[in-house]
């Protein structure tokens, strides 16, 4: 039989133990977790997985999300999803963006990516202070997909206008 895939949410107050109340559920349901990504942002807890099962896995963590949820205090959402895809659509690439924090700097990157055809795969922000003056330093990595149709050299020249419009410092590496 097939193995069948789940995109598994949950989000709720952070707390010891939150993480491997999911892992447990998920392995007690006979899944498996195949990637994942966790994080505590403002005091919550936030959860994105690709889980992978037999069918029976699958719906079992469908029905059991709501019942579980309310029993953990998380908001747990299952969906059905298809098996991960390479990256055969594309060349990947590393982009990294720092500056002073300032509202919109996501906003500018992501439709100017959007703007190319470029798929964002993967993207996450952090802010910390500037080791001398403690002055807000804003930072976002993305992983991109280039098709075909997008030059590299168009790409980073559309990253450096921008980094000169907004006063960016923008990075792209080969993945």
């Amino acid at each position: 039989m097939a193995r069948q895939y789940a995109a598994v949410t949950a989000m709720g107050h952070d707390r010891v133990g939150a993480a491997d109340d999911l892992a447990s559920w998920i392995a007690q349901s006979q899944g498996n977790v195949e990637e994942s990504k966790m994080a505590v942002l403002g005091g919550e807890f936030a959860v994105l997985m690709l889980v992978s099962g037999e069918d029976s896995c699958i719906h079992t963590l469908i029905d059991g999300a709501a019942p579980l949820g309310d029993s953990l205090g998380l908001h747990i959402e299952v969906t059905e999803t298809h098996a991960p895809h390479g990256n055969d659509q594309g060349r990947p690439y590393a982009v990294e963006s720092f500056s002073l924090d300032s509202p919109g700097i996501v906003h500018s990157l992501t439709r100017e990516i959007r703007g190319l055809g470029i798929s964002i795969e993967e993207l996450e922000t952090s802010r910390t202070s500037a080791p001398m003056t403690g002055a807000p330093i804003f930072r976002m990595r993305a992983l991109v997909i280039l098709p075909a149709t997008v030059s590299l050299a168009d790409f980073r020249n559309s990253m450096d206008e921008l980094a000169h419009l907004k006063d960016l410092d923008i990075r792209i590496e080969p993945l």
